[in-house]
């Protein structure tokens, strides 16, 4: 048998055992450990498992990981959401659907602090919904705005995926950071048109709230301004060189830490959440790192990605429709499996055919993450609306008919990001230069 073979049957078995219900890491780290003993020896196999183990958790560039999420548990278990809601609803809430465009730029805000995207979603399930519930907003509405928002996080720093992304392609995070801003603006922007739209052909979906008096819209204000100052500490520093990415998670995590101690948000409860919570997330996390290693040496072996960027090269198509192609290829994935999971299994294979055609690796990391946020909320696994109803107990055909507007949205923002690639390293290349 060839190892091109080989490795064919190792990726099929791999999807095989993820079916099962065996965690992504693990299948990746078996199927990786069995297909290097078969090519190789069993020694080899060993000695790669104990070295990808070993690089992976002591490797320095990692520890960017734990930091930033330590960085958003500490802001979920605090009241700095609760607090950027508020404000904003102080400011817009009475407009129609005024609460759920709170709830958009909330999250957004709130992103800004918090690597994980489903920390969004426990949030502002519990803060948010029962909001419009109180004013008697309909439920696709309310649902379908917390689920849709909370994929922001994919792309809008400092997101978790765009680090490991950056790590496994060896890109500047501080880039990809730059690079996710503006279609993350783009595409709250979006979903505010899309509730406006909605409203104004369904007015009785979302009655209008209270209007917040000017006193309170101002007495709003600082909680904003310390959510910029904290977000500009943290990517500027990155931008001008003047700390790492590690640095710029320690200081994220400590500026976040103080604002709660200032608040007296802190206590024993709120500390152990916060570690048990960023020590299961980023275990989980580097164990990905590590299962993904591990296959991927396997695949070198086999030379797969290589005559793969190679053969898709020389194909008589436009090198656009390839890429349509990989797309779709994460569409699916991203459906089927939890996100970050299937980026970390797809890149390597796809990367090397995206770098062979001439396309920019960090237009390239945005795009994916993009996919991936239409990938979340489609079924059948759609992991943002799974948990959402988990966590409200609402059925899952009321928050799927809340989300196809939103998904329209995203549809939207990643055909323009397709159609006009230089939009998402525009920003990067005119702070960082090319």
């Amino acid at each position: 048998m060839s190892d091109i073979a080989v490795g064919i049957y190792g990726i099929i078995i791999l999807l095989a055992l993820f079916l099962t219900g065996l965690e992504m890491a693990y299948c990746m780290i078996l199927v990786g450990f069995v297909g290097f003993t078969f090519l190789m020896s069993f020694g080899a196999a060993s000695n790669l498992v104990v070295k990808d183990f070993f690089d992976t958790f002591t490797t320095y560039s990692y520890t960017v990981i734990p930091l930033f999420i330590m960085m958003g548990e500490l802001a979920q278990n605090s009241n700095i959401a609760k607090r950027l809601y508020v404000g904003a609803q102080k400011w817009i809430g009475h407009i129609p659907g005024g609460l759920a465009m709170t709830t958009v730029l909330g999250a957004t805000a709130f992103k800004a602090m918090c690597g994980s995207t489903l920390a969004t979603v426990g949030t502002f399930s519990g803060l948010a919904i029962p909001e419009m519930d109180r004013y008697g907003y309909k439920k696709e509405l309310s649902a379908g705005t917390v689920a849709s928002v909370s994929t922001i996080g994919m792309i809008l720093p400092p997101s978790t995926v765009l680090i490991i992304y950056g790590l496994q392609v060896e890109q500047s995070i501080g880039r990809l950071f730059l690079a996710g801003i503006l279609p993350a603006l783009m595409i709250s922007l979006f979903f505010m048109f899309v509730i406006a739209g909605w409203v104004l052909l369904r007015p009785e979906i979302a009655p209008r709230a209270v209007k917040g008096t000017w006193k309170e819209r101002i007495a709003a204000i600082p909680d904003g301004l310390v959510i910029l100052v904290i977000f500009g500490i943290v990517i500027g520093g990155m931008i001008t060189g003047f700390f790492s990415p590690t640095e710029a998670g320690t200081i994220g995590t400590v500026a976040v830490f103080i604002l709660a101690l200032t608040r007296r948000e802190i206590n024993s409860k709120m500390l152990v959440a916060s570690f048990r919570g960023s020590l299961r997330t980023s275990i989980m996390t580097l164990m990905l790192i590590a299962g993904s290693s591990i296959f991927g040496h396997f695949l070198a072996i086999t030379e797969i990605p290589m005559i793969a960027a190679e053969w898709t090269a020389a194909l008589p198509v436009p090198k656009f429709f390839i890429m349509v192609v990989i797309i779709a290829v994460y569409l699916i994935g991203g459906s089927i499996m939890d996100d970050l999971a299937f980026m970390v299994l797809a890149t390597p294979i796809f990367f090397p055919t995206v770098v062979n055609l001439g396309y920019d690796p960090i237009w390239f990391g945005i795009l994916i993450c993009m996919t991936l946020m239409i990938g979340g909320l489609i079924p059948p696994v759609a992991i943002y609306v799974f948990i959402l109803g988990n966590i409200t107990g609402l059925p899952f055909k009321t928050i799927y008919k809340g989300v196809i507007p939103f998904l329209s949205a995203l549809v939207l923002a990643l055909v323009i990001m397709f159609v006009f690639p230089d939009f998402a390293p525009w920003l990067p290349n005119l702070l960082m230069g090319r």
